[in-house]
């Protein structure tokens, strides 16, 4: 395997964590704004190719509802019943996938550095 093929293999990895990591804030960043009423709640976000990865394995997205409610007459968003909609996503799973992806994406940038110094260690033994 080449050099250039292992860092562009790093590199692509960089890319995708830092994508799982963005889509995972915006997820948590939403979750707690409440919908109109009679708007329809967006589904959580996923990074393109974890979407693309799930829909050629014949995976169906998650059986969940996409808004849960909270009584709450006297909120300005309720509903003609006092009801609050607020968008299903739940921030345990959207909390461990920016955790894993940071993880991930630490991971990328050791192996990244570690090849660095491996070819100027390289250079210099070279130019002895």
């Amino acid at each position: 395997m080449s050099m250039d093929a292992i860092l562009e293999a790093s590199r692509a990895g960089l890319d995708y964590e830092r994508m799982r990591m963005d889509a995972a804030s915006r997820n948590i960043a939403s979750a707690n704004v409440p919908l109109a009423p009679g708007a329809v709640a967006a589904a959580a976000q996923a990074p393109d190719f974890a979407s693309k990865l799930a829909e050629s394995a014949g995976l169906s997205a998650d059986p969940l509802p996409a808004t849960r409610t909270v009584h709450d007459p006297d909120h300005p968003m309720a509903d003609a019943q006092g009801r609050v909609h607020y968008p299903a996503i739940d921030l345990v799973s959207e909390m461990t996938t920016l955790m894993t992806a940071s993880r991930g994406y630490e991971a990328n940038v050791r192996a990244f550095n570690l090849l660095r110094g491996m070819v100027l260690r390289a250079l210099e033994i070279g130019a002895k």
